[in-house]
């Protein structure tokens, strides 16, 4: 019987021990998961900027509205400009002979 109420207690110590390490590691993993993230979103922004100045599949008009759209507009503008402004540059290369 003592043994099962020491290894209870041991178990409990352990418990506790764990939480508190959780507990500090765990904000620091949770920034860096958000930084990651945020590196990765800007990363993709920049990438949506630079391919719709790039894009020949757009009129001189079309490419100043969707640089426009992808500054002004951050998250929203890079994701529209990769579904609908894109695949401009796709059907204009697949065309070629």
């Amino acid at each position: 019987m003592i043994e099962l109420i020491v290894g209870c207690f041991l178990l409990l110590i352990m418990a506790t021990v764990a939480m508190s390490l959780l507990a500090a590691v765990l904000p620091v993993l949770l920034v860096l998961f958000c930084v990651g993230i945020g590196v990765a979103f800007f990363a993709f922004w920049v990438w949506m900027l630079v391919d719709s100045i790039q894009n020949r599949g757009l009129r001189e008009g079309e490419k100043i509205g969707w640089v426009l759209a992808i500054i002004f507009l951050h998250l929203v503008g890079a994701p529209l400009y990769f579904f609908f402004g894109r695949p401009k540059r796709h059907a204009l290369t697949c065309n070629q002979p």
